[in-house]
Parts: structure tokens; sequence; C-alpha cells
């Protein structure tokens, strides 16, 4: 322990390697959980991955998280957090240069997503402080955390709720977490966080980063079965997304296990988009059209 009551922790995980470090962290990937056993220290633990979570399971007096993602390849980088759901007896601060800075009250609502600077010469670090007049016996405090280049809390869905253009798209098919093409099911709004959820169904998908789309087998009369997939898509309250008939290719990105709007066509449209664009050799890459 140091003198000044902090237990320091350096976690270094690159790829899929795991440690496992004392009874108090125990890393998996870049994930932990954490157990202190010492409610008068303040337990401090250093992560380089570029996203991951921490859960601290019987928390003692503070828990201190340095992040350190690798930032050699970029300019300006923003780091977001969001609290667990169950967030609850403690509050947040962010700590930049020896100050902190109030993120979340204990009693908040957990759902926000905080974003800040990640580079300058200092790191910042989250802090988690128990409340003491919480009255919770077992509390479990965690958050998780993805490094998204200069992108903002208010851009985690399209920056604009106009439609893609041409180009727009066109990118959009070969660099998004997702892509996938089916009905708009139904749409349900969320004025708290301001959002819009859109259930997908019926949908073929080609590719996705997470699992945010889940397959589904059904029968087709009595004898074949067909599989389709099925799944929710975030994006923003005002753009006032609608319930609309036909068939749609959703693209986006996915961030902390969501997936959020970005262009999302009527298949049709994109089909007359691709095959002048490939016609024309201006396709950024090849997209299946069987």
């Amino acid at each position: 322990m140091s003198p000044n009551g902090i237990i320091s922790i350096s976690i270094l995980v690159f790829l899929s390697c795991v440690l496992i470090i004392n009874q108090w962290f125990f890393p998996v990937g870049c994930s932990g959980v954490g157990a202190e056993g010492d409610s008068r220290t303040v337990l401090q633990v250093r992560l380089r991955c570029t996203q991951g979570s921490v859960q601290w399971v019987y928390p003692g007096q503070a828990l201190r998280v340095v992040l350190e993602p690798n930032l050699s390849h970029a300019r300006s980088t923003t780091v977001c957090i969001k609290p667990s759901r169950t967030f609850r007896g403690a509050s947040v601060y962010l700590e930049r240069a020896g100050e902190l800075e109030l993120l979340m009250a204990d009693g908040a609502r957990p759902e926000q997503v905080f974003c800040f600077w990640a580079d300058g010469p200092q790191r910042p670090a989250i802090y988690l402080q128990v409340s003491p007049q919480s009255g919770i016996s077992r509390p479990t405090v965690g958050f998780r955390y993805e490094l998204m280049g200069n992108m903002t809390a208010s851009t985690l869905g399209h920056t604009s709720c106009r439609p893609c253009n041409d180009t727009e798209l066109l990118m959009a098919i070969c660099s998004s977490d997702f892509v996938v093409r089916g009905f708009i099911k139904n749409v349900s709004h969320d004025p708290v966080r301001k959002t819009s959820l859109v259930e997908v169904s019926r949908g073929r998908l080609y590719w996705q980063r997470s699992r945010v789309f889940e397959q589904e087998v059904g029968t087709v009369g009595t004898s074949r079965s067909v599989s389709s997939w099925h799944g929710h898509i975030h994006t923003l309250l005002q753009c006032h997304v609608k319930p609309g008939g036909g068939e749609f290719l959703f693209t986006g990105s996915e961030h902390f296990g969501e997936a959020w709007l970005g262009c999302a066509p009527r298949f049709k449209d994109f089909l007359s988009v691709y095959r002048t664009a490939r016609a024309a050799r201006r396709n950024s890459c090849d997209f299946p059209l069987d």
C-alpha cells in the first residue's frame, strides 16, 4: 500500500490476454470485476484498452480509474462513459489536473452518457466515491467506457436528422458497425433519454460488429423453415422517426451494446444508388445484391 493509502494496480491488457491480480481486482479482457477488502483505502486502477467495463463489488471508500488508451493514432480523442443501470450508492467525478468535476450525483439517472477529452499531458481519471448515507449494504457500482475519436455524447446518433446523400450512403455500407435490411415493425419514444427506438423485423443481416441483431427462425407452411434477423436501433427523438411501409437498409454504429442509426434509405433507393455507382466504378466496396 502506498503511504497515502492508495492501492495502485496497472492493468495492461492487449488482444485476448487475461490477468488475475490479487483479491481485489479480477480483469477479464478489458473488463474488470473487483471487490475491495479495506473500506479505508482508495483503490486505483489503470486501464489501457480502448473500451471496457468496470464493476466494483462491495465498494469501500473510493475507486480511482485512470484511463490510458493508446492514442498514438488519434489527434483529438474523446472517451465516453456510461454508468450501469443498477448504479446506486455512489457519485461519479472526472478528475483532471488534480481537480474533481461532478459528472453524476448519487441518485441521478444512470442512463446518461458522459464524454470528455482524453488527450493532453495528464490522463483523465474517473473517481467513484461511495455515499456514506446511501444505506446500501451490498452495492455494486460500475460503468462502461469507449474510446470514440472526436465524437461527443450529443453525436452518438447521426449528427443530423437529414437523409444521407449518395456519397455518405456508399461510405456507410462499407464502414458502419452494422448493415441490415429489414422492415420497421414498431417505433417507441423515450422523452427522458430523448431517444426513439426503432424495432426492425424480417431482416437480412449483412454484417454487425457484435450481437445487436439476433436471428429468428420461423416456418412457412408445414415444411420449410426460414430465418430472419430482429433487433432495435436507437436514434434521436428530435428526428421524429415514424413507422413506414416498405423495406429499408439500416446502417449505423454500435456504442455500449446499443445500435445507433446512421443512414436508412429505402432498399429500392439504395439499389439504384449502388448500381449507378458500381457502373461508374465509384463504389467504395462491393455489396452483395443477391
